[in-house]
């Protein structure tokens, strides 16, 4: 591919050039890998061992602290975001082009946006619509009247169920299901009764759903993903639940039913969120917790269940130590027998 001139990419990113401005870039590569014509990026303690070694063309950082004399620098505020937006002109996605596939299925009841592309075997239903600018790929099911929003990636083996509606540069991965039925069964003695789920999920604009994502319909109203919220592969949430804006849910998290999530949470991998509960805004949940009961905002819980993360640290510290623990308690209860031997024979 043609490349560009590093002056040219420092000024995407609003930085200075240290170093030569006219040399080609043509590639992006970790600092380990790089080679001649790459860019790579360094940030933190993780990168300072590598960037003396690189054989990157030029690097993004944030200062130039570490760097070999003689190797090209992006000098930027924040390395990873400039790397971020320099990786897009480097490596643009390759969409389809606009127009519906021979091999798809379009309702003549449904509404397709300008420049809506829908691939093969992708189907539209009735009443269904699709805005502007949209990619159908292959194999993706957009239910009856479902709606979807301009500059969406509908990846392969998405099915998008009646009546959602989906926000705008939305980007779901292959296999998520966004609608299916929530879990919801009345107990009738021995025998569980379903509940109709009539309700809808909405998701918001600019969120990503990774693959094999599950999000299901609300039993009444609406299951909500806030704006700008980013999920991992492998996440399930329940009916009814409200997820706020700019939220992260790391892979194989579990939101269960009516829950809510407030905005700029972080919830790491495998950790499940009790039903009917309220985490506030700015929260972290470490990995493989279990919350279950209400997290105030501006806080960090962590363990199973989950509780304070400073008091969780403590606990730590204590558990590492019971082996020794119980070696003394059971040294002192050996001393307090003979004692009381001793003061037995004594009177």
């Amino acid at each position: 591919m043609p490349g560009k001139r590093l002056s040219e990419l420092a000024a995407l990113v609003g930085g200075t050039v240290r170093g030569e401005g006219s040399a080609t870039i043509t590639g992006a590569a970790p600092l380990g890998e790089a080679g001649p014509g790459d860019v790579s990026f360094a940030a933190g303690k993780k990168h300072a061992g590598l960037i003396s070694k690189t054989r990157a063309a030029a690097v993004v950082v944030r200062d130039a602290g570490g760097a070999p004399d003689g190797l090209n620098l992006i000098l930027v505020e924040n390395p990873e975001i400039a790397f971020a937006r320099i990786l897009g002109v480097l490596r643009p996605q390759t969409l389809p082009a606009p127009g519906v596939h021979p091999g798809a299925e379009v309702h003549p009841g449904a509404k397709l946006g300008a420049g809506v592309s829908v691939q093969a075997f992708a189907v539209v239903e009735d009443g269904a619509s699709v805005g502007d600018r949209t990619v159908l790929f292959p194999g993706a099911y957009v239910g009856r009247g479902a709606e979807i929003g301009p500059d969406c990636v509908i990846y392969p083996g998405v099915a998008i169920r009646e009546g959602c509606r989906i926000g705008a540069r939305v980007i779901i991965h292959c296999n998520s299901v966004i609608g299916s039925d929530g879990f919801g069964y009345a107990r009738d003695r021995a025998k569980y009764i379903k509940m109709p789920q009539a309700g809808i999920v909405r998701i918001g604009d600019d969120v990503e759903i990774g693959a094999c994502v599950t999000i299901d319909r609300a039993t009444m109203g609406e299951t909500v993903v806030g704006r700008g919220t980013k999920i991992d592969n492998l996440v399930q949430i329940a009916h009814n639940v409200k997820v706020g804006e700019d939220t992260v849910l790391v892979a194989q998290a579990a939101i269960a039913g009516s829950a809510r999530v407030g905005s700029r949470v972080q919830v790491g991998g495998q950790s499940g969120v009790n039903g009917h509960i309220s985490i506030g805004d700015d929260v972290g949940i470490g990995a493989r917790s279990g919350v279950a009961q209400d997290v105030p905002p501006r806080s960090i819980y962590t363990g199973y269940p989950a509780i304070p993360h400073a008091d969780w640290l403590r606990a730590q510290n204590v558990y590492s130590k019971l082996p020794e623990l119980k070696k003394k308690i059971a040294e002192l209860e050996k001393r307090i027998a003979e004692l009381e031997a001793d003061k037995a024979e004594k009177e």
